[in-house]
């Protein structure tokens, strides 16, 4: 019974964070795709300081991360000191930046599939710079993956979701999606470093190093001169409520989307995390095509299922390196 109650508290624990994380994050795609689209109020003005909505992110996030830190677990002995995190926190302000940039000139659905190609820049640097050698089945998911994005880029987009993009540029929203992807490789590479030099340092502590350090380079870039655009967000919000209410709920659903993927790691590990957040990435593309209005072709699906195809296949050959690591290690 034991055996039983334990195996289900397991499964319930999982679909909580399935659950969290889809709902969470699928929202956030919503409101994101609502903001970088909608015009506002009577005279039909669009929102244009895109970059705005990483400043408030990570205004959000700070404060979260730094109640969480002080109700669960305050700042460990040998945790990163705050100042570690300034050349993560410059990558991790430049790259999203671009990434939301980039709704301006092609579709959510577009974006997703492009940012959901990280695995191609990552096998590039690794055969280039690092000599490094992977196996056949790891270059058969990068090709469907590559495929899938350039056949979809290719593909003629539906005048309906044209018409609602604010400056449509295809080759240039492509562009910055991938240096998006560019600058968190470097992100991810240099949070990797910080937790080997510190180990005890935990999710919450580089939770909040990485935002106090946005912070501070979004404030400064969006209102450290006169003209700064952050001023003129702060007029549209004032002028369009509704805006500045999208805005808080977009920047609630990324704390509480990071809350259950840091439950996630810790219960079940990052390959569970992997999975989920891609299947979440093919449900937003449905959401965006069914509720938001941007009609897919049959071949542009078509793209989708290849991309996703190649994201799932590599998540399986993860699982399998993983299955074979305690058999390696029994003789011993």
């Amino acid at each position: 019974m034991e055996v039983h109650g334990s195996l289900l508290q397991r499964v319930l624990v999982f679909s909580f964070c399935v659950v969290g994380i889809w709902t969470a994050y699928i929202y956030q795609g919503v409101l994101q795709e609502t903001l970088s689209t909608k015009r506002f109020g009577p005279d039909g003005n669009r929102f244009e300081h895109l970059a705005f909505l990483n400043l408030a992110q990570n205004v959000v996030c700070l404060i979260w991360s730094y109640i969480m830190i002080k109700l669960w677990n305050s700042r460990n002995a040998g945790g990163a000191p705050l100042w570690t995190y300034w050349s993560a926190g410059i990558t991790n302000t430049i790259g999203p930046a671009m990434g939301i940039e980039a709704l301006k000139y092609i579709s959510y659905p577009a974006q997703v599939l492009a940012k959901s190609s990280k695995m191609i820049p990552v096998m590039l640097m690794g055969t280039l710079v690092y000599k490094q050698r992977y196996s056949f089945p790891e270059y058969v998911c990068t090709l469907l993956v590559a495929g899938g994005v350039s056949i979809f880029a290719l593909l003629r987009t539906s005048s309906k979701t044209i018409s609602k993009l604010a400056r449509p540029n295809a080759p240039l929203g492509y562009g910055l999606c991938f240096l998006n992807l560019a600058f968190d490789g470097f992100t991810n590479a240099t949070q990797d470093s910080i937790k080997a030099r510190y180990p005890k340092t935990s999710a919450w502590e580089i939770m909040l190093g990485m935002n106090l350090w946005g912070t501070i380079y979004n404030m400064i870039y969006m209102f450290g001169w006169p003209r700064g655009s952050g001023f003129e967000a702060v007029q549209f919000c004032k002028r369009h409520p509704e805006a500045a209410w999208d805005i808080l709920l977009f920047c609630l659903c990324g704390a509480v989307g990071q809350n259950f993927i840091f439950l996630t790691i810790s219960r079940f590990g990052s390959l569970a995390n992997t999975t989920i957040t891609t299947t979440r990435k093919f449900v937003s593309i449905v959401v965006s095509s069914l509720l938001s209005g941007n009609p897919l072709s049959t071949k542009q699906w078509g793209s989708v299922v290849m991309v996703f195809s190649g994201l799932s296949y590599n998540t399986y050959l993860k699982w399998r390196k993983l299955q074979r690591v305690p058999k390696k290690r029994k003789p011993m």
